[in-house]
């Protein structure tokens, strides 16, 4: 069973950060950044979950919704790596390496 605990820690972190972040900073760019990670993400955990199955994207519920998307879909994402079979310890790094680049330009 793979490590997610970093996956978990990073998306947590950036989750809590976009929650924070005031109404001009998410209608600057910083929503639509969270928004695209936590889609990337849902993608990436019905594929492991469901694969052969068409992925459903993930609905845009406002800016303010936005760090909770990040964390629900990050965790799924989590969840979906530990328990499947083909999941590499190097999709996990992957997947945090991408949290810290959407942190960066937020």
């Amino acid at each position: 069973m793979l490590d997610v605990m970093p996956l978990q820690s990073a998306v947590d972190t950036l989750a809590d950060r976009l929650r924070a972040l005031p109404q001009s900073a998410l209608a600057r760019g910083a929503a639509a950044e969270g928004l695209a990670l936590a889609r990337e993400f849902a993608l990436r955990a019905q594929r492991l979950e469901e694969p052969g199955a068409e992925p459903r994207e993930l609905p845009d519920a406002g800016m303010f919704a936005v760090g909770d998307q990040v964390a629900v879909a990050g965790h799924d994402l989590a969840y979906a790596l530990r328990d499947a079979e083909t999941a590499r310890a190097e999709d996990v790094a992957q997947a945090v390496d991408d949290v810290r680049r959407t942190a960066a330009r937020c």
